[in-house]
């Protein structure tokens, strides 16, 4: 059974002019999502632009600029409910230029819809995102070929962008891609099934999304909980409590558990776990808590609390395949802050081992320079050990973030390899 309240991440990704918007604002809208006041202002605005109907567009593009171009430039998010779930969009812009916004948007996705233009199959930009879906670990992929009411909803256009787009992903880390013929403006299986195209026997948009199964997208085998601060309440009732609390990144926690504190690697049992003011059996990810110890040890922001029995690799030297988001480029060996789940340490990049180029997919080995939108594998090391693992068991504690000290911006985002 579905839990009701289960939330879904999805990003949207597709090449200019795909539809993407149009799609978002078609699920919105037949999904009954869309507040009176929201749709009257859309109304006028249709109106105004000389549009019969609602231009379905317009309830994702927020920005002014993407209103009076009639592209996306920045990640939108939009939240909707169904019965069934909870869900946020990202609508990632689809340009070059904006691939780190893409990277932005899709990094805490459970599923990647990346959207395919149906006059013409599988473009660089398709490859592109789902080069990037893959590097981003997304569980699942949903390819929507969109405008099939311009290629007279044809069952051979759909098989034949079906087997392209599968000749792609085999030579990527994509697990689970199911494809869906749709025409957005029309409404043709977005929530509704379609009934110009009896051929195809699948579910609609929606209901996939409703349906998807994705609690196992969560590392439930690796317990990781990164404490964020120490509670020490000081008063009457509570004068000996000292909980550690945070998000359970990974994996579960339960009373009586043997746990190890690194990077210390003093031993302890959870003593107590506390939401609130209830007190609970166990905590799973991504749950927020509180929780105290038998034994008095010395733990600070920072540190990681993790089964004694799996424990994560310390290290200072690490691999990372990093997105550089800055418009100044990187430094050569110069310092920065890396940001790895509560933990703020010192951290150099000693080396970049190749890029990638986003256009071909080929690897650069000539290229050490790292300049806005790139996407590179480089060797960090940093001050003092990190708790980390790979990305691809564990999307919390395998990914990172580089901060330039002296402009306090935010310069990469990187996942460990």
């Amino acid at each position: 059974m579905l839990d009701n309240n289960q939330l879904l991440r999805f990003t949207t990704a597709g090449s200019v002019d795909d539809g993407k918007s149009t799609l978002i604002g078609r699920l919105l809208y037949d999904s009954k999502s869309i507040f009176e006041d929201q749709l009257e202002a859309i109304e006028n605005t249709s109106k105004k632009k000389g549009h019969e109907g609602v231009d379905l567009a317009l309830f994702t593009d927020g920005l002014r600029d993407e209103r009076e171009q009639g592209i996306t430039i920045d990640v939108a998010y939009r939240y909707f409910t169904t019965p069934k779930r909870k869900f946020i969009i990202a609508d990632t812009p689809g340009h070059i230029q904006y691939t780190r916004n893409m990277v932005t948007g899709a990094s805490t996705a459970n599923v990647a819809t990346i959207l395919i233009d149906a006059r013409h199959g599988v473009i660089e930009q398709t490859k592109r995102h789902a080069f990037i879906a893959s590097l981003l670990q997304i569980p699942h992929i949903i390819v929507c070929v969109n405008k099939m009411d311009l290629v007279d909803f044809s069952e051979e256009v759909f098989n034949n962008i079906v087997s392209e787009f599968e000749e792609v992903s085999s030579k990527m880390l994509v697990k689970d891609v199911r494809f869906i013929p749709m025409s957005a403006l029309l409404g043709d299986n977005v929530v509704n099934k379609s009934e110009n195209m009896p051929w195809y026997q699948g579910a609609p948009m929606l209901h996939t999304l409703e349906t998807m199964h994705i609690s196992s997208d969560i590392n439930k085998v690796d317990t990781r909980f990164p404490v964020q601060t120490v509670i020490r309440p000081q008063r009457e009732g509570f004068i000996d409590y000292r909980g550690y609390a945070g998000r359970v990144a990974s994996g579960i926690l339960r009373k009586g558990d043997d746990v190890t504190v690194m990077p210390s690697g003093f031993t302890s049992k959870v003593k107590s776990i506390n939401f609130y003011d209830k007190e609970l059996e166990e905590a799973y990810a991504p749950m927020s808590v509180s929780i105290t110890l038998e034994d008095d040890i010395d733990i600070s922001r920072g540190d990681m609390i993790v089964r004694t029995n799996n424990k994560p690799e310390p290290s200072q030297d690490i691999e990372v395949m990093l997105c550089w988001l800055n418009n100044s480029s990187a430094k050569p060996r110069a310092k920065y802050t890396i940001k790895h789940t509560s933990n703020d340490q010192k951290a150099m990049i000693k080396e970049v081992v190749y890029k990638y180029d986003i256009s071909t997919l080929e690897r650069n080995n000539e290229d050490g320079d790292l300049t806005m939108n790139d996407i590179a594998k480089v060797k960090i090391r940093t001050t003092k050990p990190l708790m980390i693992d790979p990305y691809r068991e564990n999307r919390t504690t395998g990914s990172i973030i580089l901060v330039d000290d002296t402009t306090n911006e935010t310069v990469a985002a990187g996942m460990i390899v």
